[in-house]
């Protein structure tokens, strides 16, 4: 862990600093912003679009109306006119779907990192800025506290909607700042902002955890350093995993759970990572001897002396994994949280076990080369005559490219600036 503290420093150049640190100057991407208007994010439209005009990069806002509040056109509205006087790009994005009964801040949020998420790669972008500040760690910290499961702001993280965050990386240039230094900063420089009533209602956990903080005092961020053991993976076309069995030892206990919940949640395609005790329990037998045969997060754990293979388990298919998806020609889609895959011709792409004998010959003898736990939930691509093609070994009905790799570095922590 890297122990950072908050600091008094004007909060455009504390902005700035970061900036410099993760991003590219001469990126011709765009840098896209989540802009609520609450105070926060207004202030660090400010200081992001200086940042962005000294250095020719274009900065786009994105505001979600989740639709939950009478003014929410309103404050959309106001987003507009903000970046309107900023001369930074705007876009509006709304969650227009069904709101549940239950777990409405938890589900808001998803919509809220999903939307942004697909937006930023729409644009282009790599980097989504958020205003989080060090009151939002306090608050995640006290939501713990209280038996919540609230992850804590990272400074620079992997999007955690998927698929539609991939390869898309969240920055907080604010974290080290207290809400009532950007307020106190924010006051004389003319710019109002929404104060939303759903911070204030008590009903909901964050509001509560938010009332019981001092507004001011230093605040020690724990930055996790980069899980450098997930360098000794090595992965295969396919999307498995391999970690050598003496790496996973010769670690320390913490860092053996943390890569063996990524690679488990980014080998099975999912978003959720695995329960604790689950984790645990299967990193203590995979760090001592024996084999072992084991499944976590939808994702097949199988170990012999030598190495640790963590692939896709087909079987959850029957829990609604791997589920079949349409691809008209020359259209690209994410299937099974795995693999991104383009189709040449109109195909329906399923998991591959129950198919394996439709393939062509020579598709079936590269198959026979791949470790046969794999195998089941590689992707097939099944047109509408009935043919049966791989596309990991036949190009001419379509290409799948594996997200595993990419999605594991990215987790681990092992892409610290604006990708390319």
């Amino acid at each position: 862990m890297r122990r950072l503290t908050s600091t008094q420093g004007d909060v455009a150049s504390v902005v700035a600093e970061v900036l410099e640190n993760r991003l590219a100057p001469d990126s011709p991407r765009p840098i896209a912003l989540a802009l609520s208007g609450g105070g926060d994010s207004v202030a660090l439209l400010l200081a992001a679009a200086a940042w962005a005009r000294a250095h020719g990069r274009r900065l786009v806002a994105l505001t979600v109306d989740h639709q939950l509040q009478p003014l929410s056109r309103a404050w959309t509205e106001a987003c507009v006119g903000l970046a309107d006087r900023q001369g930074v790009a705007f876009r509006a994005l709304a969650w227009d779907s069904a709101k549940p009964e239950r777990g409405l801040p938890a589900a808001a949020r998803a919509a809220r990192h999903r939307l942004l998420a697909e937006a930023a790669r729409d644009l282009g972008a790599r980097v989504l800025l958020i205003g989080h500040t060090a009151d939002d760690v306090l608050e995640a910290r006290a939501m713990r506290q209280a038996g919540a499961t609230t992850p804590e702001p990272r400074p620079w993280s992997p999007s955690p909607a998927w698929p539609e965050g991939r390869g898309l990386f969240l920055l907080r240039p604010m974290l080290s700042l207290r809400r009532a230094q950007i307020r106190a900063w924010l006051a004389p420089r003319g710019e109002a902002w929404i104060e939303d009533p759903a911070n204030a209602d008590l009903r909901f956990a964050r509001p509560r955890a938010r009332a019981g903080l001092a507004e001011t005092g230093e605040v020690a961020l724990d930055v996790p350093a980069p899980l450098r053991l997930a360098e000794r993976c090595q992965f295969d076309v396919g999307g498995g995993i391999v970690i050598p069995r003496t790496a996973l030892k010769a670690a320390t206990l913490d860092a053996a759970r943390r890569l063996l919940a990524m690679a488990s949640v980014c080998a099975g395609g999912g978003a959720r990572l695995p329960s604790t005790a689950v984790r645990d329990r299967l990193t203590v037998q995979l760090r001592a001897e024996g084999e072992v045969v084991a499944t976590l997060a939808g994702a097949r754990v199988e170990a012999d002396g030598d190495e640790v293979r963590i692939v896709r388990e087909a079987g959850e298919a029957r829990r609604g994994g791997l589920q079949p998806l349409d691809l008209a020609a020359g259209e690209r889609g994410v299937w099974d949280g795995r693999f991104d895959v383009e189709a040449a011709t109109a195909v329906q792409v399923r998991k591959l076990g129950g198919l394996t004998r439709r393939l062509p010959a020579d598709q079936q003898r590269a198959l026979a080369m791949l470790p046969a736990g794999l195998r089941p939930g590689l992707p097939a691509l099944v047109d509408e005559g009935g043919a049966v093609n791989c596309p990991l070994f036949d190009d001419g009905h379509g290409r799948a490219t594996s997200l595993v790799e990419a999605r594991l570095r990215a987790a681990a922590g092992l892409i610290e600036r604006e990708p390319a």
